[in-house]
């Protein structure tokens, strides 16, 4: 059993299920093992402990749900407020730093200040750029990100040229031959009503057919105390019959039940954070079914959950309810800059809280590609990456682990 399960939060239909085989205990000598396997498991058992963050930064990673104006650093705020120093907005303004809580209405209110600071097209450009060369820098390999068009009259910015600093800021990253493949999605948020949603959804389609696989798909999100779900199965089904792939945020807040079955309905592709779908009660034991059945991928972003203050602790996120069912799970940062977080630091957090070994971690990475928006010869580019980065990654640890402690290679 995982550390941190919890049995009484799983519905009676899946109790039942049968244990993914990677999660079950490994028994010495029930296999023929390589030596150089020998060597790794050795060496994750050595580690379990508390392995040093280089491994989890050097790991390849997926992102797959990054929201732009949340990823914004640290580093890159301060430029924004050095070019505007009229509007006042200090650091704790914008960002949730380490050992900090808000409720979720208070993250949803530091957008207002962020926004303020991104209010031109060469903001959008500029950021856009910032954060990709981040998310690079912490091994991050292949990258969706995900923002919802604004206008701003006072600068003069339009939906559509907010979207075309993006790709702008995304193709100039990729003729400084970053090593990251970086694709973008439209999202559509709740807060703005269903009339917004359906002008969003048009632009989405537009650039799908203009930009060769740049944009792949729409992104459903927003404050989930706002709009009703079923305002928008229109626009999210005409997103989905032009071809745009599909990733709904579900079960954010409690209580959503009605709403949550409403918008898997419409078979989205992947959810993002689905934080209350499983429950101990019957009334949701269906949600928790129909995901499964569909094998529909979680976003799982566990400190923005923890921060954000919809889960109660690390042990208890529900990412160990889904792993543990062997269910198709991805770990994101959600909003890197809002949360003060990275995605190896989420890798990290999953390993220890849940004890997984190197292997486990690596495959979980690598299991993430599976579940990317771009084509299936993105996929297997990816795959042939992650398999030849992983034996230089173990000489790596290897080497280190000599140092460390003596172990011969």
């Amino acid at each position: 059993m995982l550390a941190g399960e919890d049995r009484r939060r799983i519905p009676p239909g899946a109790a039942a299920a049968e244990p993914a085989p990677a999660l079950r205990p490994r028994e010495a000598g029930s296999v023929s093992v390589p030596p150089r396997e020998q060597q790794l498991r050795a060496m994750a058992e050595a580690a379990a402990t508390g392995r040093a963050p280089r491994f989890f930064q050097r790991l390849p990673k997926v992102e797959l749900h990054a929201h732009l104006n949340g990823s914004i650093s640290d580093a890159t705020m301060k430029k924004l407020m050095a070019q505007k120093p009229d509007l006042g907005i200090q650091k704790e303004m914008v960002v949730i730093d380490k050992g900090t809580k808000r409720t979720l209405e208070e993250c949803f209110q530091m957008f207002q200040f962020i926004h303020q600071m991104t209010s031109r097209p060469e903001d959008i450009l500029m950021v856009t750029k910032d954060v990709i060369r981040e998310f690079a820098a912490d091994g991050v390999k292949y990258l969706e990100l995900r923002s919802t068009p604004r206008e701003e009259k006072s600068t003069g910015m339009t939906k559509r040229t907010y979207l075309e600093a993006v790709l702008e800021g995304i193709k100039q990253c990729k003729e400084e031959g970053l090593d990251i493949d970086v694709r973008f999605l439209v999202s559509v948020d709740r807060s703005k009503g269903a009339a917004a949603a359906k002008e969003t959804v048009k632009l989405a389609e537009d650039f799908l057919l203009s930009t060769d696989g740049l944009v792949l798909g729409l992104d459903f999100s927003g404050n989930p105390k706002t709009g009703r779900g079923q305002d928008f199965l229109e626009p999210l089904l005409g997103a989905k019959k032009a071809g745009l792939k599909l990733t709904l945020h579900l079960s954010e807040i409690p209580k959503q039940e009605d709403e949550s079955r409403l918008l898997l309905g419409l078979s989205p592709d992947r959810i993002g954070h689905g934080t209350f779908l499983q429950t101990s009660e019957l009334a949701t034991q269906d949600l928790v079914e129909l995901v499964r059945r569909n094998r529909t991928p979680l976003e799982l972003c566990l400190t923005s959950n923890l921060k954000a203050e919809t889960v109660p602790s690390k042990a208890e996120h529900h990412f160990g309810f889904w792993y543990r069912l062997g269910h198709p799970v991805v770990l994101c940062t959600d909003d890197k800059g809002v949360f003060a977080t990275e995605l190896s630091r989420e890798y990290q957090m999953v390993a220890e809280t849940f004890q997984l070994s190197d292997e486990q971690t690596w495959a979980l990475s690598s299991h993430a590609i599976d579940h990317i928006f771009a084509s299936s010869q993105t996929k297997t580019k990816l795959k042939e990456q992650w398999r030849a980065l992983k034996p230089v990654l173990l000489e790596e640890l290897c080497q280190e682990a000599q140092d460390a402690g003596g172990r011969v290679c």
